[in-house]
């Protein structure tokens, strides 16, 4: 076999492969073996008829045609290889000449890597925000924990923000009553902001059995953006009531028997919690400051294929309405060109990012355990709701672990390369980048972990 390559530009190239007949012979053979199974030839039984008989009955190019189908694939994969070209995406194949006897040439054209000049890490300096365990984030904390564990009361005072309404609401435009912003038995906290604008406002200082009306601007349905008059009338008032922070709490909402090992679990929760908000700045802002040292060419058809497959999962939740995403993105305040371009710019920075990540992986050349792998297909599954087995199995049927695999290999890369960045917290503290990106695989090989 030989091939050559041409480079169409920095993101394409074209390979040229031509393919003796003497090394199609393996497909060749298994051409004549399959159609020999379709034909039934007297004196001769089924897959055994001779090559010159079928041609006799099928003619040479229903056999050249199965000899091309099942080369192109693995001989495309060779010049691939051969030529170390690093292709991206699905390559254009043109079977150009076919010479019976002799050859057989066909081109493919494909997107490719660009050649990114990676930086040095060690040159990258990046400031994140410093680790703070105070008594307030501690309390903070309890709080949340408390409010679990909260009641709503009954009361008869008038209402202030924080506590809740049971209200019945109903709104007209024009005189005409609106069913879409018609309710009964509504359980509202009052301050949240989470139904009609000017709501709030109206329901400070009521009471049980008190009615109110005012008018807003509906913010959707039909009659979006016009103005309504609403009524609302509370049929009930209530309070949240917290359990108080003492040894009886500590044994209702977790495995302690005192108030002051509950407290000592929520600040290493507290601190866990900062640490890995401090871990995750490191990686954003590290990565950022390496992207933003390099510029290199993005292949068009992969970013194009981006944009269409974002804009395609967003409009199958609206069941490929483009009406109402439009209406949706109306909603937002914003117009569908102003959409479509934020969609491209958000491809154009995701096709950036892993092209920059698959050449650090190639440069940083991490190991990828199998229990790593399994760790990520199983963080996957959960993220996804799905049973793991079940998304295991979906992953063989589509091919798709090899990209997991890819996942893990750009994460262990970039990690690597973080730990040789420089890095401050904001009260001008060096923080080891390496106490949250090290390698703790280090004997991974004696514990018979095996590599993927």
């Amino acid at each position: 076999m030989k091939s050559s390559v041409e480079q169409l530009s920095e993101t394409r190239a074209k390979i040229t492969v031509e393919v003796s007949f003497d090394d199609l012979k393996p497909e060749i053979d298994q051409a004549y073996a399959a159609l020999a199974q379709q034909v039934q030839i007297p004196g001769f039984r089924k897959g055994k008829a001779p090559r010159q008989l079928i041609d006799a009955r099928f003619g040479r190019g229903p056999v050249l045609e199965q000899v091309v189908n099942d080369m192109l694939p693995n001989r495309y994969a060779e010049a691939i290889e051969e030529n170390n070209i690093k292709a991206i995406g699905q390559p254009e194949v043109e079977v150009t000449r076919i010479e019976d006897g002799d050859l057989v040439e066909f081109t493919a054209e494909v997107d490719v890597r660009p050649e990114i000049e990676l930086p040095d890490f060690a040159e990258i300096s990046v400031k994140v925000p410093a680790v703070q365990i105070d008594d307030e984030a501690i309390d903070a904390e309890l709080e949340t924990l408390r409010s679990r564990f909260s009641t709503l009361k009954d009361h008869n005072h008038k209402l202030k923000k924080g506590e809740f309404a049971t209200i019945n609401l109903s709104a007209s435009v024009n005189g005409e009553k609106i069913d879409e912003a018609t309710t009964e038995g509504l359980s509202y906290e009052v301050g949240s902001g989470d139904l009609i604008d000017g709501l709030d406002k109206v329901l400070v200082g009521m009471k049980t059995g008190e009615s109110a009306e005012f008018t807003t601007t509906l913010a959707g349905g039909d009659h979006k953006d016009e103005e309504a008059t609403v009524t609302v009338e509370v049929t009930a008032t209530k309070q949240r009531e917290l359990p108080e922070l003492d040894d009886e709490f500590a044994q209702m909402a977790s495995e302690f028997d005192t108030i002051e090992e509950l407290r000592e679990s929520a600040a290493k929760d507290v601190e866990a919690r900062v640490k890995n908000e401090q871990a995750s700045s490191i990686r954003d802002e590290a990565l950022k400051a390496a992207l933003e040292k390099v510029t290199f060419a993005l292949p068009e058809s992969i970013v194009t294929e981006q944009v269409h497959s974002q804009l395609h999962q967003l409009l199958g939740q609206l069941a490929h309405d483009e009406a109402a995403l439009t209406s949706a993105l109306e909603a937002q305040g914003t117009t569908r060109e102003e959409f479509d371009a934020e969609n491209r710019a958000n491809a154009e920075t995701a096709v950036r990012t892993q092209l920059f990540l698959d050449a650090l992986a190639e440069a940083e050349e991490p190991q990828v355990s199998q229990q790593e792998l399994t760790d990520h297909i199983l963080f996957t599954a959960q993220s996804y709701g799905m049973d793991p087995n079940q998304f295991i199995s979906q992953l063989q049927e589509s091919g798709q672990i090899a990209n997991l695999f890819s996942d893990v290999r750009r994460g262990k890369a970039l990690a690597q390369a973080i730990c040789r960045v420089s890095v401050t917290d904001s009260e001008g503290n060096e923080v080891d980048a390496s106490v949250y990106f090290g390698d703790d695989d280090s004997d991974d090989s004696e514990d018979g972990t095996d590599e993927a």
